[in-house]
């Protein structure tokens, strides 16, 4: 028994980490939009991970994500990385995956991990995550609140719509065939 608990803790760790290289590839990849301000993978990745994972290891791949890009690794967007970055304008975007797989995995364990609810918490992480970027943007970059809206909030909506339901579709059918092939513990 307390071989087989050692096993499924080594696994939820791999799996973890795993999901915090998820997101580093996910953050270089970039779309280009017509208004000029490209759609990252990287909060498609974060949804992923809250919905793949649940609220405790969404929440640790991300802390270790963070993690690694604060000492240096370039991991976060455009290949890049540091204290630098996430104590700059964009750093509240970073913080802010925090709180949103915090929400997006207690939302989805209290519910229930289907397609409705996964789309539901992905709608609200992304809202999560770009009030948070909003903020910090306004402050660090001493704007007003309008342009701060205009260059923080605005500009990601359509595209966060369509990454929380790639990453609510993706992340409940990669969830339920990891759980069928026994290598996710089930919430």
């Amino acid at each position: 028994m307390a071989q087989d608990q050692s096993r499924e803790k080594l696994r939820m760790m791999i799996v973890t980490a795993l999901f915090a290289a998820i997101i580093a590839v996910l953050a270089q990849v970039a779309i280009p939009m017509p208004l000029g301000v490209p759609i990252t993978g990287q909060t498609l990745a974060i949804g992923l991970a809250a919905t793949i994972l649940g609220m405790r290891h969404g929440t640790m791949s991300t802390i270790l994500y963070l993690i690694i890009g604060a000492i240096g690794v370039p991991v976060f967007a455009q290949f890049s990385g540091g204290l630098g970055v996430i104590f700059g304008p964009t750093g509240g975007f970073l913080i802010g995956f925090i709180p949103t797989t915090l929400f997006m995995g207690y939302f989805l364990e209290k519910t229930s991990f289907t397609l409705k609810y996964a789309l539901i918490a992905n709608v609200i992480g992304m809202f999560i995550t770009l009030f948070f970027g909003t903020v910090w943007l306004k402050f660090v970059a001493n704007l007003t609140w309008p342009v701060a809206f205009a260059g923080g909030f605005t500009p990601f909506l359509i595209g966060g719509f369509i990454k929380a339901f790639i990453a609510a579709y993706v992340g409940i059918t990669v969830r339920e065939r990891l759980k069928s092939a026994r290598l996710l513990i089930a919430h």
